[in-house]
């Protein structure tokens, strides 16, 4: 058999390392839900024995510090140097479009003790470009920790609703109407045929509008 037929018939294995073990639990997580993720069930997607995965992770926590790590690493990093309100703006809006992606990872990203290189750039980057725009130590802290609890927020009611932005909102809506009386809620039956069961209604396009008012707030915590 010659080297070029034998090479198309017997593909050697991926090569196994961190970075690989990382994304496939990340991946498995997305598609099952974090409860999903185990030392077994990823090796078993790995196509490994699972004992082969501690050259790679210390332990199941080692490995949702990982995950979570690489999380924060795909979310876009503000640029220290230049104005904060642009710079805070991008990274929230990247950070929506990230936790939407990987919504298991919201509840993990501020409880793990063990940060690793993804998280504490993402942290410094988030604290330079405050601090260097004239936010004090405290005030940093301040206008973080509102900012976030905003994206987050805001990440958690949109995975909570019982439609999506592209699809059928107004249904959903009619459904949940259906089961009161608008004499008894004049006010709550005027909003939701007015605004919710508009056909191009997208709760989605609240977060823009609501991100700047937040900014606006948080203008005023910078020194003048």
């Amino acid at each position: 058999m010659s080297e070029t037929a034998q090479g198309r018939g017997s593909r050697r294995p991926e090569a196994l390392d961190r970075d690989r073990v990382l994304a496939s639990a990340v991946a498995l997580a997305d598609t099952d839900g974090l409860g999903a993720v185990t030392m077994r069930s990823l090796a078993q997607a790995l196509g490994v024995k699972p004992m082969s995965l501690y050259h790679y992770v210390r332990g199941k926590e080692d490995l949702l510090d990982g995950m979570v790590d690489l999380v924060f690493g795909q979310i876009d990093l503000p640029e220290v140097d230049k104005p904060w309100r642009t710079e805070i703006r991008r990274r929230a809006v990247s950070a929506r479009t990230v936790l939407a992606r990987h919504p298991w990872a919201l509840a993990l990203m501020d409880t793990r003790t063990t940060p690793g290189p993804g998280t504490l750039r993402h942290h410094d980057s988030v604290v330079g470009v405050l601090m260097n725009n004239g936010f004090s130590p405290a005030m940093t802290e301040r206008a973080y920790v509102i900012i976030d609890a905003y994206v987050y927020g805001f990440v958690l009611q949109e995975a909570s609703l019982p439609f999506d932005d592209q699809g059928d909102a107004a249904q959903a809506v009619a459904s949940a109407m259906a089961g009161f009386d608008g004499g008894l809620y004049p006010h709550l039956a005027a909003f939701a045929n007015g605004h919710l069961m508009r056909a191009d209604y997208a709760f989605g396009e609240q977060f823009g509008p609501g991100l700047d008012l937040v900014l606006d707030m948080v203008g005023a915590l910078a020194d003048p």
